[in-house]
């Protein structure tokens, strides 16, 4: 049911390169507001100037619009809760930290690093829970003054409450956290710097946000945000709700290992340079923790939208399938406009991918090639190797191939073949109607036909369909290539 009150947000740090376990939380937020008609808000939480790069700022918007994944509010955009880069919010963190020490939902906290780690490594050695253990939680006047004495410069910490913290998690049901499973944490540096702990919690107050999907190793840190959503209601921070979580399902790569930023298959720029799909990838992404239906893996963006609903994404880690997701991607290039596979594959007939020079390209030959192109194609990308027979003087080189093509006797069914390709007439039918003789003249079906004159006129054994190639590559460039063949062969 829609719902068009419906707030989710998108909040990367604007660190590295985008990765896929990203673009997916980017998709499930996306998709669950575009289902309820709802708000996207695109946050960038650029609190950590010692990692944040403008760079990756500029490549997390470049992801976004390439992916098709459009923000209701945020950079570029505005909206009624700007500004929307956490680093431009920093006397509004200030503010409410205030007001939290003021009501006493936080407090000082002096310990040394050193004096911390000390406590911990004996609360370990006891079999005891390692966090914090409350030592400023109720220091005395004098004993603030000692610590100022000392010139210790205190963080701010978030008083948890003595209770259980119970919430319901979208994905995973009711979950309840303990006192001393989530002791006090720091929501301010001793150099009076906020910390994401503090941060997104009052911007989801402050923008309104009802629904937070994020992956499940921020799981561990929700019963922190839900006790600091209800002292925020306390002070008058926001409108006094607590958003639903659904925590997403990991991503694995190889060997049970959660997908890393560091795995060459998690960078979305991989996707982009190979010439994957928008509708592809997405489609691909969409199946790491959910699924249309039990017996359909390939389906259109649309589709995903109007039956996306969070409760459907399964708890269980999601497995990154490299092979599943190139064949998906292969499935939406056959179902593009033949027109927009046409346009999509630009990219990849130009410098520097294509090593043909620019003024040999024919963009008749291209036209008349796309359709068949298209069928065959994984990933955009292949689309050079596959037609760069077409653009080239000579076809490329690939002694693995002609070794693999030319058998004994290849020459002679080749100067056959030349024969009969020179009198057909020139279409694929013919063409194949030649080779197919050619081929029983010598005793040969028609792949062990066909096989030396693909090598002889493409420098490759695989390629698009051959009769139609040679059809649009021309009767003169045919036969000049297989006379080319002749001679290496009798030389």
């Amino acid at each position: 049911m829609a719902n068009a009150n419906v707030r989710v947000r998108f909040c990367p740090s604007p660190t590295g390169n985008p990765h896929v376990g990203l673009v997916r939380t980017a998709l499930f937020n996306w998709a669950f507001a575009r289902h309820h008609g709802g708000t996207l808000v695109f946050r960038i939480e650029d609190t950590d100037a010692a990692r944040d790069s403008e760079e990756s700022y500029e490549q997390l918007l470049d992801a976004m619009r390439w992916l098709g994944l459009d923000w209701d509010e945020g950079p570029e955009v505005g909206g009624p809760h700007a500004p929307y880069r956490q680093s431009q919010r920093m006397d509004l963190y200030k503010d409410v930290a205030a007001k939290l020490l003021d009501a006493g939902h936080a407090y000082y906290c002096y310990c040394t690093t050193e004096e911390l780690d000390e406590r911990r490594e004996a609360a370990r050695a006891a079999g005891r829970p390692s966090g914090y253990d409350g030592t400023c939680r109720e220091l005395t006047a004098e004993q603030k003054a000692q610590y100022e004495r000392e010139d210790r410069k205190p963080i701010v910490r978030f008083r948890m409450p003595d209770e259980p913290i119970t919430f319901t998690d979208l994905v995973r049901g009711e979950l309840t956290f303990t006192p001393e499973n989530v002791p006090d944490y720091g929501i301010v540096r001793a150099n009076g710097a906020p910390l994401y702990t503090l941060v997104n919690p009052v911007d989801d107050a402050l923008m309104e946000i009802t629904h937070v999907l994020r992956g499940e190793d921020l799981l561990s840190s929700t019963p922190r945000q839900v006790a600091l959503y209800r002292a925020l209601a306390e002070i008058g921070v926001g409108n006094g709700t607590t958003p639903s979580f659904g925590h997403l399902p990991y991503v694995m790569g190889e060997g049970n290992k959660k997908l890393s930023k560091r795995d060459p298959q998690a960078s979305l720029n991989l996707y982009r340079e190979r010439g994957f799909v928008r509708e592809g990838l997405l489609n691909y992404l969409s199946l790491l923790g959910w699924s249309l239906s039990a017996d359909q893996d390939v389906f259109t963006i649309d589709e995903m939208v109007a039956a996306f609903d969070v409760k459907d994404v399964n708890a269980n880690p999601a497995r990154f399938d490299l092979k599943k997701c190139e064949a998906i991607n292969a499935d939406h290039i056959r179902r593009m406009d033949p027109k927009a596979f046409a346009d999509a594959c630009t990219p990849w007939l130009q410098a520097p991918h294509a090593n043909w020079a620019p003024e040999k390209f024919d963009q008749a030959a291209w036209e008349a090639i796309a359709p068949h192109a298209q069928t065959r194609l994984t990933v955009l990308s292949d689309i050079t190797a596959n037609v760069d027979f077409l653009f080239l003087d000579e076809p490329v080189e690939d002694e693995a191939s002609w070794t693999k093509a030319m058998k004994e006797g290849s020459d002679a069914l080749l100067r056959t073949a030349r024969a009969r390709l020179a009198d057909a007439d020139w279409n694929a039918d013919a063409i194949k109607a030649a080779v197919v003789a050619a081929g029983e003249e010598h005793g040969l079906k028609l792949g062990k036909a066909q096989a030396p004159v693909r090598v002889a006129v493409t420098g490759r054994t695989v390629g698009l369909p051959l009769f139609e190639s040679l059809e649009v590559l021309g009767r003169e460039r045919t036969l000049t290539r297989i006379d080319a063949a002749l001679a290496k062969l009798a030389g």
